[in-house]
């Protein structure tokens, strides 16, 4: 993965027969067919042999324990029977650098990584891109699981939010406002508020007797039904929107439904399911996060970036 150049010293023996066959399996995992491979045999000594070959040609059979195998990098070459390596870094990180930025070229190869390892290929990449960035946040591969996305939801919020359709997302908790990045919205012109703080909520949870995600989604609702609202901390704030959704007194242009916890949390992401005219998002079961709500909606403004396989550009 890290594109070394490998050496592998007294390779086989009587014992270890079946080893460099499965280097070349792991190997061509990433690694281009025809990358050169050279051996040498005796090196040194009267009775010296070296062969070139290629990854996909190399047979283990050719080499015994008095062998040296080199595995060539993505910039080896072969020229008048020998193998060649430039010095230096190979160019597509050079370039990638360049062009996008140490965190970004990171970000970028992350992804690759997380991709190449989806027991799911075969989905649409609407989903995948969501699924990418669920999974680069948690390094937990059970997102495949548990991230339900509905169909169409992340390109559709996406153009609603790029057109300037829907200027505001809400957010349950700070947390979750604060990694949606900055870069992202500035870029949109989009806003995004939490009334967790706002003295109207502390006032609203007093009198009703309500806990303060409530009071503020209710005080949410009132100044901005039909925004994009992002759950990752209080599974009642999420059961207080669908409740005034059911009365007719929000529109959400989505939803992205992520508390986690043990109380009410599983019940109120079932109670979001059944507004099937509503994009929605949804971290199945106890799961969530305020991290996790954040890159999903991080996802969401990044979808143009999609189908080049190159995230982070706010980053």
């Amino acid at each position: 993965s890290a594109d070394f150049i490998t050496a592998i010293y007294n390779p086989k023996s009587e014992g270890r027969y079946w080893q460099l066959y499965r280097l070349i399996e792991i190997f061509l995992q990433e690694r281009d067919p025809q990358t050169p491979v050279g051996f040498v045999r005796q090196a040194g000594r009267e009775e010296q042999e070296v062969t070139i070959t290629t990854l996909t040609d190399f047979d283990p059979e050719q080499v015994d324990m008095f062998t040296v195998i080199l595995i060539g990098n993505s910039q080896t070459y072969q020229f008048e029977n020998k193998m060649i390596t430039p010095r230096g870094y190979y160019g597509e990180i050079k370039i990638a650098a360049k062009e996008t930025g140490i965190g970004q070229d990171i970000m970028i190869r992350s992804f690759r990584t997380i991709e190449k390892e989806l027991k799911n290929q075969d989905i649409p990449l609407d989903k995948k891109w969501a699924l990418l960035h669920a999974i680069h946040t948690t390094a937990d591969f059970d997102m495949e699981n548990v991230l339900r996305v509905d169909d169409n939801a992340v390109s559709t919020l996406y153009e609603k939010l790029s057109s300037g359709a829907v200027r505001t997302i809400i957010t349950d908790v700070t947390m979750v406002a604060s990694g949606i990045r900055k870069g992202a919205l500035q870029r949109m012109g989009l806003e995004v508020k939490c009334y967790l703080q706002d003295e109207k909520t502390v006032a609203l949870a007093t009198e009703k007797g309500i806990t303060r995600t409530q009071a503020g989604i209710r005080i949410a609702v009132s100044e901005h039904p039909d925004a994009l609202f992002v759950f990752g901390n209080a599974p009642t704030a999420l059961m207080e929107l669908c409740d005034l959704i059911r009365k007719g007194k929000a529109t959400p242009a989505g939803i992205i439904a992520a508390p986690v916890g043990f109380v009410h949390v599983q019940e109120s992401k079932h109670m979001v399911k059944p507004f099937t005219s509503i994009p929605k998002l949804i971290v199945e079961g106890r799961k969530g996060g305020s991290n996790l709500a954040a890159t999903l909606t991080n996802a969401i403004l990044c979808y143009n970036d999609a189908i080049n396989l190159k995230p982070g550009r706010d980053v």
